[in-house]
């Protein structure tokens, strides 16, 4: 029993990672559960024995790419950011850099829907969440008096602006912007906000 619970976590575990691969390759429309099927090795109806469905697996590549990108910007705070406001400048950028080197990935934790009857799972959930302290503690710093609700609607407001400008920079149409020349423009638009804030 023991060994059989074993080899399925082995095989969620290589289905997950494959799915990743297939995702950074191909795009969250390139997802086939019978390709998944060949490349792992089991039958097509196997994989929904690992899963409960695409729903699922789409969370937990997100997952993955979720705790990539939250190394990824944990790395940035640690890099001895001489204030809070430069941590957010350094967090926005880190966060853009992110994206344009895992663009599918990356595109795919905001183009999957769950069916409208269907509830994100808690964990998945709490996952997105977490990540909004990279934006929640310095902003505290920067503006202790606030409340934990104006600081919450703020982090949130914040991200949004620089995720806005990030999936229109990246997008490969005619509003693409060069990745250097983006980086340049949200790390204006952070210090923009931040002084409109203490103003």
């Amino acid at each position: 029993m023991v060994k059989t619970l074993e080899r399925r976590e082995k095989q969620r575990e290589e289905l997950v990672a494959a799915a990743e691969r297939m995702v950074a390759a191909k795009g969250l429309s390139g997802l086939k559960s019978r390709e998944l099927a060949r490349e792992i090795g089991v039958a097509n109806g196997a994989v929904f024995n690992l899963v409960a469905d695409m729903d699922e697996l789409i969370l937990r590549v997100g997952s993955r790419t979720l705790a990539r990108l939250d190394a990824a910007l944990s790395a940035a705070e640690s890099d001895s950011a001489p204030s809070p406001a430069e941590t957010l400048v350094r967090i926005a950028v880190a966060y853009c850099d992110f994206a344009a080197e895992n663009l599918e990935l990356w595109r795919a934790l905001f183009e999957h829907r769950m069916a409208p009857e269907k509830p994100v799972p808690e964990w998945a959930v709490e996952e997105q969440m977490n990540l909004f302290r990279h934006i929640y503690h310095p902003l505290a710093k920067l503006f202790p008096k606030w409340s934990a609700d104006e600081l919450s609607i703020t982090a949130r407001s914040l991200f949004a602006a620089v995720h806005g400008m990030v999936s229109l920079g990246l997008e490969q149409k005619l509003i693409a912007v060069p990745v250097a020349a983006l980086r340049d423009e949200i790390a204006t638009l952070v210090k923009a906000t931040i002084k409109g804030l203490a103003d």
